[in-house]
């Protein structure tokens, strides 16, 4: 991934928590929502959500506001095998302020790259709910 543009660097201590979240034991659905501190130029943790539905997940985020999200599922496969992916979903709704949408767009690739994440999602209009179906 392109390095090319970085406008927030990621918080050591958000770094330490996704990688705990990526080698996680659980088997709940379970989220990481974070936020840019325009003040410091960094992204953090905003909120830790264990054992959340997608419809929760929808409900937690800010309507006017971007946010970024680490979502780990329980994916029963068509063979009847269990996973449990990390989606990384960049959620930038409409009516957010220009600067705000520059501040995460140019902060994705560098978190993506921090989290070591390879499932990425962008909902501008999307609903959460068809994030098993993109993730795929």
């Amino acid at each position: 991934m392109s390095e090319s543009l970085v406008v927030c660097d990621v918080a050591e201590d958000l770094v330490e928590k996704l990688r705990k979240f990526r080698f996680r034991k659980e088997t709940n659905n379970a989220a990481i929502i974070m936020k840019i501190d325009k003040d410091k130029r960094l992204v953090v943790l905003d909120e830790e959500l264990e054992g959340i539905s997608p419809d929760e997940l929808k409900d937690e985020l800010p309507e006017r506001q971007p946010r970024f999200i680490v979502y780990s599922y329980k994916y029963q496969h068509d063979d009847g095998r269990v996973s449990y992916p990390l989606c990384f979903i960049f959620s930038s709704p409409v009516g957010c302020k220009p600067e705000q949408q520059m501040m995460y767009a140019g902060s994705k690739n560098k978190l993506v790259q921090t989290a070591e994440l390879t499932k990425v999602v962008f909902l501008f209009y999307l609903l959460v709910e068809t994030i098993f179906s993109i993730c795929k």
